[in-house]
């Protein structure tokens, strides 16, 4: 960038400089960045939950202090795969040379240390960290969803204890954006290891095992990396009933949706969707259906990195922002988490449903509804259910007379000693 405090003349000619050096077409570039800083204006409120405390895969993290510990266990990983697979590290090393430009192009903002590809007899830096983090990921993901024999029972990471204290923080780090290996590091050393045969789908099904066991999906297509594999398994396909009319965008204005127990006052029922998909959110006849989801101590960190990712790669979509923006509206205290809880929408594992209240409200922060999708059409649809008048006394009344149990036996009380009166008024007369 020219320095601000050049004369007009000397600028003019950087400038000129600048333009005549400047690239055809520049959107080459932008479409191979999948892995991205997130800013500080975004990490301010949360930092721990983008910053990995296990493991760092990739360079934005490589060399932190207390991240070090774990890179004598890469190595020896590495060493296993190399032996597992019976080949050198050559064969690897060249087939990664021959992507290097396009792995590096994947990180946004690399610092240049890590640029530039060495000479046929070496490795760079950046190389030898994409092999070394590649084959640790490799041999993490396989250790925990296969039996691999060539590690001992008592590894600290590899065998049974580290399956139950080690893991649970890496997969958490797996899953921060700042912290991804660019898809191509894997495809390139399982190609090698496999003789040049090659399974599109062999490394998606191994990170769904590992982070989403209970997933059952054949075919992913191409991934960008193992958040971008977790985040379209939350958005597997489901039958999609909506409506020309639903699909059909609204005049701007603001919508406001009103929490869980005033929807139940005002007459709409909750219950579980038939898939786990976070597209899955629809409502009809006064019954809006929503998916199951987990709560527990990683819920926070994974949601805001997807967020995350969602708003710095262009065309990722926004379901997981849309998704979390939505269940803010509906949850503003733990009586709504009660609620939601009670018909199996939210397992809350984090302890207080106070708790998983006030991480919505937290995740949801600078986050907006795109007017264009599905869920601004459920939005929509639940809001016109709540202005009409007869819903709306509805909701008054349940509010103000049914939600306190002594007010409601009072009004019980009334009902009965007027119907008595009206009886005896009646028989009174006919005597």
């Amino acid at each position: 960038m020219a320095p601000l405090d050049r004369n007009g003349t000397d600028w003019a000619v950087f400038i000129n400089e600048k333009l005549k050096c400047m690239p055809p077409d520049d959107e080459q570039i932008w479409r191979k960045r999948c892995v991205y800083k997130v800013p500080t204006c975004v990490t301010d409120h949360n930092s721990k939950a983008y910053h990995p405390q296990a493991v760092s895969f990739g360079p934005y993290h490589h060399g932190e202090l207390h991240l070090l510990p774990m890179e004598e266990h890469k190595e020896r990983a590495l060493l296993h795969f190399l032996k597992r697979s019976k080949k050198p590290i050559e064969p690897f090393l060249e087939s990664l040379r021959e992507v290097l430009q396009d792995l590096e192009d994947s990180y946004e903002g690399l610092d240049p240390k890590w640029k530039g590809g060495g000479c046929e007899c070496t490795a760079s830096p950046f190389l030898m960290l994409m092999i070394t983090d590649g084959c640790f990921m490799l041999e993490i993901l396989r250790t925990a969803s296969q039996k691999v024999e060539d590690y001992a029972s008592n590894d600290p990471i590899f065998g049974n204890h580290g399956k139950h204290y080690i893991m649970p923080y890496i997969r958490r780090d797996m899953l921060m954006l700042e912290n991804q290996l660019p898809m191509k590091v894997l495809d390139q050393l399982v190609t090698v290891e496999n003789n040049g045969k090659k399974d599109n789908e062999f490394i998606n099904k191994l990170i769904l095992k590992f982070h989403s066991p209970g997933t059952r999906i054949t075919t992913m297509g191409k991934c960008l990396h193992v958040l971008d594999v977790f985040r379209k398994s939350m958005l597997m396909e489901f039958k999609n009933n909506q409506s020309e009319e639903d699909k059909m965008g609204h005049d701007g204005s603001e919508e406001i949706i009103w929490s869980a127990t005033e929807l139940n006052e005002a007459g709409i029922w909750f219950k579980k969707s038939m898939t786990d998909s976070i597209r899955d959110i629809s409502y009809s006849w006064g019954v809006l259906r929503l998916p199951k989801i987990v709560v527990d101590d990683t819920t926070e960190s994974t949601f805001l990195n997807l967020i995350a990712f969602e708003r710095f790669h262009v065309g990722a979509g926004n379901e997981v922002t849309s998704y979390v923006y939505f269940m803010n509206n509906i949850i503003d205290n733990e009586r709504d988490v009660a609620l939601l809880h009670a018909q199996g929408i939210i397992q809350n594992a984090i302890g207080s449903n106070k708790a998983v209240a006030k991480l919505f409200n937290s995740m949801s922060k600078d986050v907006a509804l795109d007017c264009d999708s599905r869920l601004d059409a459920v939005h929509r649809k639940v809001s016109s259910h709540c202005k009409q008048c007869l819903n709306r006394w509805r909701a008054h009344l349940n509010r103000n007379y049914f939600r306190n149990p002594w007010a409601r036996l009072s009004l019980i009380a009334v009902i009965v000693l007027l119907t008595l009166t009206i009886i005896q008024t009646v028989y009174i007369a006919k005597g």
